[in-house]
């Protein structure tokens, strides 16, 4: 049998001194797993070692294999690896195929000798190993992907799992008790092997190209039977209205409307640009989609807080009422994010909220002062006084004001001075900031531009959130404070005094994180485009990880 160099490192360049263990050692499984895993391993030493434990745990005694046969177990956990899948993972990265026909030459054999039957011992545990981790952790470390998230985890007994899915009646059960606990992670997970069937024929997306702008309601489209076909197939338009007229009636309409509302599109039921090319989209691509989403489920720990999480290709923001991700504790409210340059994306990262700032003061980020305002500011000597901007020197609440001179204003581009505006109606953070301390300098606000929550993809600030509802988070936020800040508080604080800060009375975890599919509890499937590529780069890292 060859040996292929990714499978299990030095572990299996042991076996190549097997033919010696024949020779000079009594035929016991157990012996030849010590002698195996005594090698000295130059490669993968990380699996090697924390197969010793496994193994060295148990006296070397084997784990899948009852009486010269593989257990009960084994077979179950081999059929697991093979449907891999089934959880948005790759069966070939468990060497799925070669476990099982190793499972299945030793269920036919007749005496197979005491060594290969330990290299099969080994080979199941390692594959167990690497599928628990990738299940409970994820496959790749969501750092490399750009998300600051929490230190490294190791919160997993892996041998204390690996002897359950041994020895328990039901590895697949086992296998629940590790995976992420949440309840929108199982509703994506159970919608992948929906989406998998969908893909399984690709004609369903192959929709003939209209003429002209767009198809309106009552229009005529070549493809409007097989577009009811696909939406029916998704589930947007109930397979008594399929028919084959051309005409975009009023039942594909409303399918159409229900799409695009799935989509983040604008739910005007026309048949546009952007419309066609969601429609398009090989469903091969939402599979992926949806694996890539369930890869970065791995990533969370569970909830100790109620969080308030913002999924940002979606444009949303959930405020937790408890700790768990049910739909009824969320108060939910539509963002704007940062737009999609390289210089202005919104961070994936991990915060704490831990005041707020009724009518506050908008210290300008340097970035922006550079860029944008310097600019203005020398060409227009009312620049500052229209809107609203004050030079200041000093930090703190209350710095000194000093007069826009061209001295000062050369001090404020060598960052001698800071450029800061006024509270008010004009300011760009609104009435309300909500502080969560991070070096990016991002957090969450109000906005005097509210126009733009009109927009579908409002991937439209320099980097911060803005929030569609920011009395309502306040009063979540605040829900807890022992000196009363109700709506009317809260209303009157957002046209009172400037800069008046109400701190929390414990910190709130904050999330910012990046998903572009998700399962809700009403069965519908929701996608979001990939604002920041993040979804190309993830599956890079996991196509060079395969390399």
């Amino acid at each position: 049998m060859r040996v292929r160099p990714r499978q299990l490192g030095l572990l299996l360049l042991a076996w190549a001194f097997v033919p010696q263990a024949w020779a000079q050692a009594p035929e016991s499984v157990s012996f030849h797993l010590q002698r195996m895993l005594d090698r000295p391993a130059s490669r993968d030493r990380d699996s090697i070692e924390r197969l010793r434990a496994l193994y060295k745990g148990q006296r070397y005694a084997p784990l899948w294999q009852g009486p010269g046969k593989p257990t009960t177990q084994a077979r179950e956990l081999v059929r697991l690896l093979l449907d891999a899948g089934t959880y948005g993972l790759r069966p070939s990265d468990y060497d799925a195929d070669r476990v099982d026909a190793e499972m299945q030459n030793l269920l036919v054999a007749r005496d197979a000798p005491a060594a290969r039957r330990a290299e099969f011992d080994l080979l199941v545990s390692a594959s167990a190993l690497r599928f628990v981790r990738h299940l409970h952790y994820g496959r790749v470390d969501p750092r490399a992907a750009g998300f600051e998230l929490y230190t490294p985890r190791s919160d997993l007994d892996e041998p204390g799992v690996i002897r359950r899915l041994a020895l328990g009646r039901r590895p697949e059960a086992v296998l629940e008790t590790i995976e992420p606990p949440f309840g929108h992670y199982r509703l994506l997970r159970s919608a992948l092997g929906r989406y998998r069937q969908l893909a399984s024929d690709p004609g369903l997306t192959a929709l003939p190209r209209f003429g002209g702008g767009a198809v309106k309601p009552g229009g005529r489209y070549a493809g409007a039977a097989a577009l009811r076909r696909l939406l029916v197939a998704l589930g947007d338009l109930d397979s008594g209205a399929a028919n084959e007229s051309d005409v975009i009636d009023e039942s594909l309409t409303a399918a159409l409307q229900r799409f695009q509302r799935r989509h983040g599109l604008s739910a005007d039921g026309i048949l546009g640009p952007r419309t066609y090319a969601a429609l398009t989209i090989p469903l091969a691509e939402r599979v992926r989609q949806i694996e890539l989403t369930l890869e970065r489920w791995r990533w969370l720990r569970p909830f100790a807080t109620p969080p308030i999480v913002v999924n940002l290709p979606a444009f949303r923001l959930y405020a937790f009422r408890a700790t768990e991700d049910r739909e009824s504790e969320m108060l939910k409210m539509d963002v704007i994010v940062g737009q999609s340059y390289p210089e202005t994306q919104t961070p994936v990262f991990f915060a704490e909220m831990k005041y707020v700032v009724f009518r506050p003061y908008w210290d300008v980020p340097d970035t922006i002062l550079q860029r944008e305002m310097l600019p203005a500011i020398r060409d227009n000597p009312r620049f500052l006084s229209s809107n609203h901007m004050e030079l200041v020197r000093g930090w703190g609440d209350e710095p000194t004001v000093v007069p826009a001179t061209p001295e000062n204003i050369e001090a404020l581009a060598a960052s001698g001075l800071r450029l800061r505006q006024q509270p008010g109606p004009h300011n760009a953070l609104g009435a309300i900031k909500f502080v969560l301390p991070n070096y990016h300098s991002v957090y969450l606000h109000s906005t005097p531009t509210g126009h733009l929550f009109g927009e579908t993809r409002r991937d439209l600030s320099h980097g911060c959130i803005r929030v569609g509802d920011p009395a309502g988070l306040a009063a979540h936020v605040l829900r807890n404070a022992a000196d009363g800040w109700n709506e009317d508080r809260i209303r009157e604080a957002m046209n009172g005094p400037p800069n008046q800060r109400v701190n929390l009375v414990r910190p709130i975890p904050v999330m910012i994180l990046y998903a572009t599919a998700m399962a809700t509890e009403s069965g519908q499937m929701l996608f979001f485009d990939d604002i920041y590529g993040h979804d190309q780069k993830l599956d890079e890292l996991l196509r060079a990880r395969r390399g």
